[in-house]
């Protein structure tokens, strides 16, 4: 089984490490008291963030108040900390600093170019929507790259890890400036948290974020990326304004024949061989998307579904195989459970044929 990430980084090692680093710094830190506060009897049976969070809370416990006087240490050890613990950084921020509104929003600035402050930005925008956004537009012209990307992964409506900002939710306008600011940003990195940030504002706007990506299509080739993976939601689930942005063609003129899997029944751990023919009845080349769905079995008698590309290509007049295979393999993030599962083939957005199965344990 894959080692947890909380195994990874926040560890007894990496934490002492930490201290040791922030005892260059600081010669006064408890360094002792420090460890002994995070490694509690607690400190194995916490995951992820609920370590990065008590770690956060044991920083509190050991640097000198008032709040100021601990962030100037925290500055001065940010280019020495590494890893997830680096994190903790701007999660002091987040929970010590909302009071202290320019030394806090400063010191986030400085810290997501050492590891990422884009949680800790939130509250400060829950806060004061209008002031939070005019630093975020601030850094979206700075010369850094990971603080313009900041500026668009910060304001993200639904970032993942993150609590939501229903605020921006309901009205993503006062994100658009800095989206239209870095949308033909040099660096991939930033234009990729557009385009994240665009597919959030998509689940609620999707009206809107149509509109922006006719505007920026066709602007250059990095540009023309962006807003095709920004509208990866709406393509997935099939938006019929949205597959013809892109070119793809009338599925009514594609059609999938002879769908089968190899096998009717399977074990849990094995992969499903299935094949179909796509006919295609244009008199040219037709842009297809083809992607397949799986209606998943899970515990009391309820069902799942997952869509899986299969690819996205020019398709010539006439019949094309397809063969792939689906795995049944247990994973960390899905565990199958015995019973009929289905598979659907989606053509251009639209679902053309179905085959079952049956799994078994």
């Amino acid at each position: 089984m894959a080692e947890k990430l909380k195994d990874m980084f926040f560890t007894p090692t990496t934490v002492k490490a930490m201290a040791d680093e922030m005892k260059k710094v600081h010669p006064a830190l408890n360094g002792k008291r420090f460890l002994s506060l995070v490694l509690d009897d607690e400190f194995e049976e916490k995951e992820f963030m609920a370590r990065m969070r008590h770690i956060t809370a044991c920083l509190n416990q050991v640097l000198p108040k008032p709040y100021t006087k601990a962030l100037a240490i925290l500055r001065k050890a940010a280019p020495r900390i590494k890893g997830c613990e680096a994190l903790c950084l701007p999660d002091f921020v987040e929970n010590y600093g909302l009071d202290s509104w320019e030394k806090s929003l400063d010191a986030l600035a400085l810290f997501t170019t050492f590891s990422s402050s884009e949680f800790a930005v939130r509250p400060f925008i829950r806060k004061d929507p209008k002031r939070a956004m005019a630093f975020l537009k601030k850094l979206a012209g700075d010369r850094d790259e990971k603080k313009r990307r900041l500026a668009s992964e910060g304001c993200r409506p639904r970032l993942p890890w993150a609590a939501a900002l229903p605020e921006f939710k309901s009205d993503p306008n006062p994100i658009l400036p800095i989206l239209e600011k870095l949308k033909d940003d040099e660096s991939e990195f930033v234009r990729r948290s557009v385009a994240n940030n665009l597919n959030d504002i998509s689940k609620d706007h999707p009206d809107l974020v149509l509109d922006i990506c006719r505007k920026w299509l066709g602007r250059s080739e990095r540009t023309d990326r962006l807003v095709k993976h920004a509208c990866r939601t709406m393509l997935k689930a099939g938006d019929s304004r949205a597959m013809v942005l892109f070119g793809f063609g009338d599925p009514k003129q594609v059609a999938v024949k002879s769908l089968r899997f190899e096998k009717k029944k399977i074990a849990i751990g094995e992969k499903a061989p299935f094949s179909f023919v796509l006919e295609v009845k244009t008199k040219k080349p037709c842009l297809v998307r083809l992607e397949y769905a799986v209606i998943f079995q899970k515990t009391k008698g309820k069902t799942g579904r997952k869509v899986f590309k299969i690819s996205e290509k020019s398709c010539t007049p006439g019949d094309h195989r397809i063969a792939r295979s689906h795995s049944f393999v247990d994973m960390s993030t899905r565990k199958h459970h015995p019973g009929e599962h289905t598979v659907i083939i989606i053509v251009n957005g639209k679902e053309k044929a179905t085959v079952s199965l049956s799994l078994i344990s």
